[in-house]
């Protein structure tokens, strides 16, 4: 009887580790399967949409209406005249550049070509051009980072408009 007892205690906690393996080894195996289903889902059970000539006719009829006039206008870039201005450092250089302003949208754009707003962004670059060197200019990164200041000066004037980005058409330094 002894003896009886004592199998019945080594049973049990054999039983609760052979469920306790049985449920890791379920919730694995869906695991595992729920993340066979994503990978099949997005490479090879997707299927690129359909397009066809009536749903792009539906989507630009959409964005006439609602851009009014600019919705088949490509991009809004306004041209700066040209600087010409006195770098910092020795020796003394200057630069002359030309610099074009992509706008956001037409409500930037009408920003931009106001007589004050226009004065303003210039004053900002030329303030900003006198404070560099030459050799904050002459590598790409400092032409790329200059740019990116430009649009944010700019940005900070504008109060509707937005600057997307900037180029040079005209960029020479002597």
């Amino acid at each position: 009887m002894a003896e009886e007892k004592k199998d019945a205690k080594e049973k049990k906690p054999l039983n609760i580790l052979l469920i306790m393996q049985i449920a890791f080894a379920v919730v694995n195996i869906a695991v595992i399967g729920w993340g066979g289903f994503l990978v099949y889902a997005s490479t090879l059970g997707w299927h690129a949409p359909q397009i066809t000539e009536e749903h792009l006719a539906q989507e630009k009829e959409a964005e006439e209406k609602a851009g009014g006039a600019e919705g088949g206008q490509g991009p809004l870039i306004y041209t700066m005249d040209k600087f010409t201005v006195n770098l910092d450092g020795e020796p003394k250089r200057t630069i002359r550049l030309e610099v074009n302003l992509e706008m956001l949208g037409k409500d930037g754009f009408e920003e931009i070509i106001g007589p004050d707003n226009r004065a303003k962004a210039r004053d900002k670059i030329v303030r900003m051009l006198n404070e560099r060197t030459f050799g904050d200019l002459e590598s790409i990164q400092g032409k790329l980072f200059l740019k990116d200041r430009i649009a944010m000066e700019i940005n900070g004037i504008l109060d509707k408009g937005v600057v997307k980005d900037v180029y040079f058409s005209e960029f020479v330094v002597q």
